[in-house]
């Protein structure tokens, strides 16, 4: 073999360096992200790497913890508390904490995490011994800010910092549970009538003012009916008084026509005065009961008979 026929010695030592090559190459330590290690060097505290290859002296330095630095869940079991108006409650609570000293975190509590639960126990017991069963239901938010401010100041000699604290489920005994269900659905049978009502009102209002839209419509028609109709008498008598203002002004524009076809004609007396025995003739035959004959009718007699004579030699 490669060993034989080799002095002793030279064995010795090649199995000797084998050995230190070993140590040296396991000394090499990678830290992986979002974690750190605590190492101690001959027992105390040395320091606390970060992410990363770091070199551990061999016999004299190890790791003494790794930590996580990720936000961490600790989900607790249910708690019995008892309220103020001595109400004894299931109440089980879930905590955010993230460690921000890995030192602190390695050295300042034996088990950090039973004592955040042994804590958070006797917070909440604390808290809700100090308000009443109605306040517990609807207070949540309260009682999870003050158990975070609580628990983040007690844990931040541990290196630890408390981010959430969320009451998961509160449980109140069977009788207040069966007693609570049934007030909540005699309020919501008494919602369901309130907004039956309501709608009830509301279709009535809507109805209503259907009603009332129709009305004003129907008055609205006949009120534009009879405005038509009243245009369109309006409009028949403007017509017919233009059609008597038009025959009234033909005839005037035809007696003037006459008249100046008369005129141009260079008519007599004898002409003039026949055409007035005419006009009278036309008179007497219409509907009046009185004639008023002119004051010289005598003169307009004398003048018939001589154009009598007249026509006679003719």
């Amino acid at each position: 073999m490669f060993l034989e026929g080799l002095n002793p010695l030279v064995i010795v030592l090649i199995i000797i360096a084998l050995i230190v090559v070993v140590i040296l190459a396991s000394s090499f330590k990678i830290v992986t992200q979002a974690s750190a290690a605590v190492v101690e060097k001959l027992g105390t505290y040395h320091t606390t790497w970060g992410t990363g290859i770091h070199f551990l002296p061999p016999i004299i330095c190890r790791i003494a913890k790794r930590v996580s630095l990720k936000e961490q869940i600790l989900d607790f079991d249910p708690q019995p508390v008892i309220t103020k108006d001595n109400v004894t409650m299931q109440i089980d609570t879930v905590v955010f904490y993230t460690i921000t000293d890995p030192k602190a975190y390695c050295y300042g509590v034996e088990d950090p995490r039973v004592a955040i639960e042994k804590l958070t126990a006797t917070t909440l017991r604390n808290i809700i011994g100090e308000i009443e069963l109605d306040s517990t239901l609807t207070s949540r938010d309260l009682i999870n800010s003050k158990m975070r401010n609580i628990l983040d100041e007690a844990t931040d000699p541990w290196g630890i910092k408390v981010n959430r604290v969320e009451l998961k489920n509160i449980l109140p005994p069977k009788d207040i549970r069966e007693a609570m269900e049934k007030q909540m659905r005699a309020e919501r049978e008494r919602r369901e009538q309130i907004l039956k009502a309501e709608g009830e009102k509301r279709a009535a209002i809507l109805q209503a003012e259907g009603i009332k839209e129709s009305s004003i419509l129907q008055a609205e028609a006949k009120r534009q009916v009879l405005i038509e109709e009243a245009e369109g008498a309006k409009q028949a008598a403007v017509l017919k008084a233009q059609g008597e203002a038009q025959a009234i002004l033909e005839l005037q524009e035809a007696t003037a026509k006459g008249l100046e076809l008369i005129k141009e004609a260079k008519a007599d007396q004898a002409v003039l005065t026949l055409k007035a025995y005419e006009a009278l003739g036309t008179l007497a035959k219409g509907n009046a009961t009185k004639i008023i004959v002119p004051s010289n009718i005598q003169g307009l007699a004398g003048l018939a008979t001589s154009l009598a004579e007249v026509v006679k030699e003719k």
